[in-house]
């Protein structure tokens, strides 16, 4: 099955580029040259992955990728020339999965594009179906993440971070394996996407995010479910 890249960039040459790469590697690109095309192709194309641009003519990518966040759990990789911290927490807390920085190389952008499809894929069968803490239920099958019976909407990486988590029993998960894990790459990898969306999953399933109840923090070990 053909995958489907929407890729989101103002610089004609830039997109030019970026397009014959990813169809060479089987991809279908459609393109946007700013933020408004970018969401009416959201909703024609229902892409697999958003190739997002943080500089953008007529907005930002940060708000583009929080506006995708109203209607859509639809992986973003976030593209920027920034290398800041700030802006790289920014853009990840916005609601993007993951990031790259420009200049791009070709190979390390598809296997980025690779590894955030195959992790999106259902779940292994030999999981458990499903996994209750007090009253915080997931249902790894369905993906349905629900506290007291509410549904809580998270987007597909809060989900399989949270599954990676749950299927551990318990156990401490590093932000080493959670990265391996859940964004499917070791050496492209950044520890601070981890963080970051353990903060967004928390804000998400915890009553008061401040004080977690079910995501704890292993101090200079990483994370577990408090099963």
């Amino acid at each position: 099955m053909t995958r489907r890249v929407l890729l989101v960039e103002d610089d004609a040459r830039v997109r030019r580029v970026l397009r014959l790469a990813l169809e060479d590697e089987g991809f279908s690109v459609t393109e946007a040259a700013d933020g408004g095309q970018c969401l009416t192709d959201l909703a024609e194309v229902d892409p697999d992955v958003v190739l997002l641009d943080l500089m953008l003519p007529d907005t930002d990518g940060f708000s583009v990728c929080r506006e995708i966040r109203r209607s859509s759990s639809v992986p973003v990789i976030m593209v920027t020339a920034r290398t800041d911290s700030h802006d790289v927490v920014a853009g990840l807390e916005s609601g993007a999965d993951d990031y790259v920085t420009k200049p791009l190389v070709a190979r390390e952008l598809t296997a980025r594009i690779r590894a955030m499809l195959r992790r999106v894929e259902p779940a292994v069968d030999h999981r458990p179906r499903r996994v209750v803490v007090g009253d915080l239920a997931i249902g790894l099958d369905d993906g349905v993440v629900t506290r007291d019976e509410e549904r809580i909407p998270l987007t597909r990486t809060e989900f399989r971070l949270l599954v990676e988590l749950a299927v551990a029993d318990g156990r401490i998960r590093s932000r080493e394996e959670l990265l391996d894990r859940v964004w499917g790459y070791g050496y492209f990898g950044d520890s601070r996407i981890v963080d970051v969306h353990i903060r967004r999953l928390r804000t998400r399933i915890e009553p008061d995010p401040a004080n977690p109840r079910y995501v704890v923090t292993a101090r200079g070990l990483g994370y577990r479910l408090a099963i």
